[in-house]
């Protein structure tokens, strides 16, 4: 090979698109991930337990203080009773976090045996799975959840189970179809011809195959489930006036605006969407670190 030649191929090496990149380019994204979803579960978890701490002060009025627009005192004002609405906000949050917590696994938890129930049973039980989540998913979210809770007489568990029974549909397409790639996988049938039982093909092999998926799927219910809850107690039809609730906030503020009473919507709004935004920064982050083909980006 002449020089030239030898040049030649060394640019054309030089100018070809990079297949793949190097393990040591990716690992800053994955710990960048990482840190992402271990900040927002951080910032969540210190606004549930500032929720908590301060719900007596939520409940607290002082008619001495009421209507005060935002100030180093009140950073979010105060309302008609004279109730910090700092105070309240966060409360309220902690609420919608907790209702979105338990709907969000008891929900995921429904699409996990739904989805093992028509992947590993008979086509039968394939088929009235496959026609129950398209029945659900025809059917408006907000109209069935508002009839399950009103079904139910709202309240904190009214909302909850109202939610919980109308979000595992898509959850449980998506795992259906993971647990059917990993039962036509050949390690799967290999272990059936070594004697194990469907049980403990299930338990040793479908179940740490699933696990990933299960957990972004639970983790990316919780907006979902938080907006829903909002949305039904602004209707009315949802958690009970005396309960600080953000959707509660919203619906009585609304008879205020328009005495020039703005902070009483905008911060817990803004509020709202912030939690929204790290639950979904949280399960973004994780679906990077588990998806292979993402990880890269």
């Amino acid at each position: 090979m002449t020089e030239t030649t030898l040049a030649s191929a060394v640019a054309a090496a030089s100018e070809a698109p990079v297949l793949s990149v190097p393990r040591a380019r990716r690992l800053p994204n994955r710990k960048r991930s990482a840190f992402l979803a271990v900040a927002s579960a951080f910032l969540l978890a210190a606004i549930v337990v500032a929720g908590l701490l301060l719900e007596p002060a939520a409940q607290a009025t002082d008619f001495a203080a009421k209507n005060l627009a935002p100030s180093l005192a009140h950073p979010f004002g105060t309302d008609w009773m004279g109730r910090d609405m700092l105070c309240r906000t966060l409360a309220g949050l902690s609420t919608s976090v907790l209702v979105g917590l338990g709907a969000a696994v008891a929900s995921s938890l429904i699409a996990l045996v739904l989805a093992a129930a028509a992947a590993l049973g008979p086509r039968r039980a394939d088929a009235a799975v496959s026609w129950l989540v398209d029945l659900m998913m025809g059917i408006p979210h907000i109209v069935l959840l508002i009839l399950i809770s009103f079904a139910l007489g709202k309240g904190f568990w009214g909302v909850t189970i109202g939610v919980a029974l109308t979000h595992w549909p898509s959850l449980t397409r998506v795992l259906r179809a993971e647990i059917l790639q990993c039962k036509s996988a050949g390690y799967v049938a290999a272990a059936a011809r070594l004697g194990q039982n469907r049980l403990a093909i299930a338990w040793r092999h479908m179940v740490p195959y699933v696990l990933p998926q299960f957990v972004v799927g639970l983790v990316l219910l919780f907006p979902h489930a938080i907006l829903h809850e909002a949305a039904i107690t602004f209707l009315g039809f949802g958690l009970p006036p005396e309960m600080p609730a953000i959707g509660i906030i919203l619906s009585e503020s609304m008879g205020y605006l328009s005495a020039g009473l703005w902070w009483l919507a905008v911060f817990p709004g803004a509020a709202l969407v912030l939690v929204v935004m790290l639950f979904d920064a949280v399960g973004e982050s994780l679906r990077k670190l588990v998806d292979p083909t993402s990880a890269q980006d």
